[in-house]
């Protein structure tokens, strides 16, 4: 059994006038996201063999909020394809995932992560949780997928079980959608 946890990086700094897309920071209500998040990944148990991650600035931002309150190291491979990837370059990178690593933490951007959710799980209707991530995948979410299989080139389309959503909303309202 495998387990991947995508991390949506939380809310970036549209104000910031950065002259690229990759240098976006997070804003204040980024970085309350994802230090929640990483609280509750910590008081839900969860466990990572190892993080995988785009290195754009909202990313490695989202996971100092994150990891800090997490309050566990995980081994960290920073790689470029996931900056902005399709589902299908997202697979590539999960392909090449270590086999000795069962959990793995994949933090990025969408649509790509998204995507990634809605091409490996069925939509058969058997998962009320798919319909919320195809509904929207918000940012500072989190999403974990379960594979039937002991290698990592072997989660393929169709073949997850999305066994968890959760939104910085769930956990706090005032993280919801802003209401103008």
């Amino acid at each position: 059994m495998k387990r991947l946890t995508l991390l949506r990086h939380a809310k970036s700094g549209w104000d910031d006038p950065v002259k690229r897309d990759f240098d976006r920071p997070l804003n204040e209500r980024g970085e309350r996201a994802a230090t929640l998040m990483g609280r509750f990944a910590k008081k839900e148990g969860m466990a990572f063999d190892v993080l995988v991650a785009s290195p754009a600035v909202r990313v490695v931002e989202t996971l100092d909020h994150f990891l800090d309150s997490y309050g566990q190291a995980i081994e960290t491979l920073w790689d470029r394809r996931i900056y902005l990837a399709s589902s299908a370059a997202l697979i590539d990178v999960l392909h090449a995932m270590p086999d000795t690593a069962d959990s793995v933490l994949m933090a990025g951007h969408n649509p790509g992560l998204e995507d990634l959710i809605l091409d490996m799980v069925p939509d058969d209707g058997s998962n009320p949780l798919r319909d919320e991530v195809e509904e929207k995948f918000p940012t500072a979410s989190l999403a974990t997928l379960e594979f039937a299989v002991d290698h990592w080139k072997d989660a393929d389309a169709k073949n997850a079980t999305l066994v968890a959503f959760v939104r910085p909303r769930d956990l706090d309202a005032a993280l919801g959608p802003e209401v103008h």
